[in-house]
């Protein structure tokens, strides 16, 4: 069991929410090993665990939090989702911002370093944290942080990004989730011509094809160019003190973000881990996509708990 509170700190331009998750005793079982073995902090606890997503928020890691119960697991919404509404009107965000939110987070539990978990566009905002302020997290996962710029491909990828976002701004929602759509399930390198193929029909995706007017979408709006477009330090992240693990998933083969993870270890001179699923390998029922999240996260705690 745990219990959990609800916070709220202020950041540059946004409201941030945030849950914590505490252990209710020392001897919960809940754990999927049956047991309390976590890598442990300050004071002998358990050393406190985040899960970043970006554009997704606290609601996409019910199921992978409820695998950690002996540790305090704690799971944020980003800037302009959710619970942390952008407060200066900007429309799009980037990294640097992101991973200035994740150290006030941090900073605002006063546990010391915590370890991160951090997927998809959060692993990009992670990886950003540890580049300026690698002494708050121990450990980092970086689970298939989709950055164009470190992939051979990266003209014809940002491209193709970049088209994602027009089509939003210029079409609406549907036209542009369905080229998104077409985007991650891709397998390999995006040829040159990319943008230049026919548009998929939203219809053939139960996407609505009508244009609603909102332009909110935090996704295609506010995080699509900035993510991908993010170009990492990889000199600053192999000077860090941070253990950095760049993560992909066994099913994800070729598509974008497993080919910047292995692009990503690659350029720290290591080699990817492997986790069970594909991109949302940890998802148990939320967003309605179904993973391996019990295999996930005794995967996710075996390299946790390994020194090196």
């Amino acid at each position: 069991m745990t219990d959990l509170e609800t916070r709220t700190i202020d950041a540059t331009g946004a409201t941030l929410g945030f849950d914590v998750r505490r252990p209710t005793n020392g001897n919960d079982n809940g754990n999927i090993n049956g047991k309390g073995s976590a890598s442990t902090g300050a004071g002998g606890e358990p050393r406190a665990l985040l899960l970043v997503g970006s554009p997704m928020g606290a609601d996409g890691f019910r199921t992978l939090a409820s695998h950690f119960t002996d540790r305090t697991v704690v799971t944020y919404d980003p800037r302009g989702v959710g619970r942390s509404p952008r407060t200066d009107g900007v429309a799009q965000t980037r990294p640097e911002e992101h991973a200035d939110d994740l150290r006030r987070v941090i900073e605002a539990l006063g546990v010391g370093a915590v370890d991160v978990f951090a997927s998809s566009g959060g692993a990009v905002n992670a990886l950003t944290l540890v580049e300026r302020h690698g002494d708050l997290v121990r450990t980092l996962v970086a689970h298939e942080p989709p950055m164009a710029q470190v992939l051979p491909d990266r003209e014809a990828a940002l491209a193709a990004c970049e088209d994602i976002h027009r089509t939003y701004l210029r079409e609406g929602t549907g036209p542009a989730m369905a080229k998104f759509f077409v985007l991650v399930s891709h397998q390999g390198p995006f040829p040159a011509d990319w943008t230049e193929r026919p548009a998929p029909s939203p219809a053939d995706f139960g996407l609505p094809t009508e244009d609603d007017g909102s332009r909110e979408d935090p996704l295609l709006g506010q995080n699509m160019r900035g993510c991908t477009s993010h170009r990492p330090d990889f000199t600053a992240l192999r000077a860090a003190p941070t253990r950095i693990v760049v993560a992909a998933g066994k099913e994800s083969g070729d598509q974008f973000p497993a080919r910047a993870a292995a692009a990503t270890a690659a350029g720290l001179g290591t080699l990817p881990a492997l986790f069970p699923g594909d991109h949302g390998g940890f998802l148990g029922g939320e967003y309605g996509q179904h993973g391996a999240p019990e295999e996930f996260a005794r995967t996710l705690r075996e390299v946790l708990d390994t020194d090196g």
